[in-house]
């Protein structure tokens, strides 16, 4: 059974950072297509950030802010944002894709759809 747990939102001043966190139980980090999105009410959900099976890549609204990372050995996810703007509120979601099926993955990254696992969300809030 594959779990995926967020933490680490908050409220933030414009210009602040928070650090994501999505720690992930029946499912091996190291080798998994996974990514992050965000989704405001009113809004389709969309990436943030995706690691697939050698590259990192990002959205173009967050280039050069957030920075994607994970620890393998503990199995955890991490989202590093700084320099937040207003338009970085949202709730934020980790994804993953099902283990052994990360081919296509430059083609699909970017696609809600395409991911199998979901975690509950955090709420980052920049005001």
């Amino acid at each position: 059974h594959v779990q995926l747990v967020e933490s680490g939102g908050g409220s933030v001043q414009p210009g602040g950072s928070l650090r994501l966190s999505c720690v992930f139980s029946g499912y091996v980090v190291r080798s998994g297509c996974m990514a992050w999105f965000r989704q405001t009410s009113g809004t389709e959900r969309e990436v943030v950030a995706g690691v697939g099976p050698s590259s990192v890549w990002y959205a173009e609204a967050v280039k050069g802010r957030f920075t994607l990372s994970k620890e393998n050995d503990k199995n955890i996810l991490y989202l590093q944002m700084d320099r937040l703007t207003p338009g970085d509120t949202a709730m934020y979601y980790c994804a993953a894709r099902r283990s052994g099926e990360c081919y296509w993955w430059a083609s699909n990254w970017s696609r809600g759809t395409w991911y199998n696992y979901w975690g509950q969300g955090t709420q980052v809030t920049v005001s």
